[in-house]
């Protein structure tokens, strides 16, 4: 085993109790809600409708039933909502917000559509461009994550309420695999990402692959069941911010990825409610000897 292949990159001590966040029960249930409602369209007979945004990605019923069953409940916390199928708020307004609601009712739109159930509801908490608190839910897998800097974090792989999530769920994240694994993303793949795990398998031997859909990749970093996801690939503030929220809760951090003459590096931590919404490259680590010196 690698030297430090056991260990998390950042720690954080759990000061905070999850209680404490009053609105957690209501947006747990919204985001239950939601996933029922992203279910009846998955579940049913037909084929699945799909249009396509401006930007070319596919967007269907199911998601625009899920925001309109999540946007009400948390505009009713008093914090203003972003979401990815809600209305384009200029960045004048959104440049006004310290705490918001960053959401994407349904990530992995395109597994959606596959029936392979790797799409997940994403719903975070952001506050002063980092993410407080967030919950990354599965309804075909069952899997929950949820969690925030200070808070810890948790998985539960059966529906629970808000109390025994934190009472009984498994605490994130668990122990790293002997085998370096590295979460590579099954549809967007790119030169940067595939020159970059060859530089840690030549550190460290072979690297094993693990593959999923939507912000779930982020979860397995998260859990401990991978060390690492890295993502050259374009994605939005919406697709990561829930995840990043968990990794943070578990000890780890999501940073830009760094691409220059001299290799890559881990950069600054990944920051939200940008004028340009769009993400750099960036890399999920739960391992030193990864993170440390991409």
């Amino acid at each position: 085993m690698y030297p430090g292949s056991s260990g998390v990159f950042y720690l954080h001590e759990m000061n905070h109790h999850p209680q404490e966040l009053h609105w957690g029960p209501a947006v747990l249930e919204a985001v239950y809600a939601a996933a029922d409602a992203i279910l009846r369209v998955y579940e049913g007979l037909e084929a699945i409708e799909i249009e396509l945004k401006s930007d070319n990605s596919p967007v269907t019923a199911a998601d625009r039933a899920a925001h309109a069953v999540l946007d009400p409940v948390l505009a009713a916390t008093g914090f203003p909502v972003m979401s990815e199928e809600g209305r384009s708020i200029p960045y004048a307004e959104r440049a006004t917000w310290e705490t918001y609601w960053v959401v994407d009712p349904l990530d992995g739109t395109k597994e959606f559509i596959k029936r392979n159930g790797e799409f997940t509801v994403n719903v975070a908490l952001v506050q002063q461009g980092s993410p407080v608190f967030g919950f990354v839910y599965a309804p075909v897998l069952g899997w929950l994550y949820a969690g925030g800097p200070g808070y810890g974090a948790r998985k539960s792989m059966v529906r629970v309420d808000w109390t025994d999530l934190w009472d009984q769920a498994q605490v994130l994240p668990a122990r790293l695999p002997e085998q370096t694994t590295v979460v590579a993303s099954r549809s967007h793949a790119t030169p940067e990402t595939e020159q970059l795990i060859a530089r840690w398998e030549s550190r460290v031997g072979p690297i094993e692959r693990v593959s999923m859909g939507s912000s779930l990749k982020i979860g397995l970093v998260a859990e401990g069941r991978a060390h690492a996801y890295p993502r050259a690939a374009p994605t939005m503030e919406w697709d990561t911010a829930a995840g990043h929220a968990v990794l943070l809760g578990a000890g780890m951090e999501l940073r830009e990825l760094v691409f220059g003459p001299e290799g890559f590096r881990a950069g600054a931590p990944l920051r939200y409610n940008k004028e340009n919404l769009l993400n750099p490259p960036f890399l999920a680590c739960g391992a030193p000897y990864l993170c440390g010196d991409a």
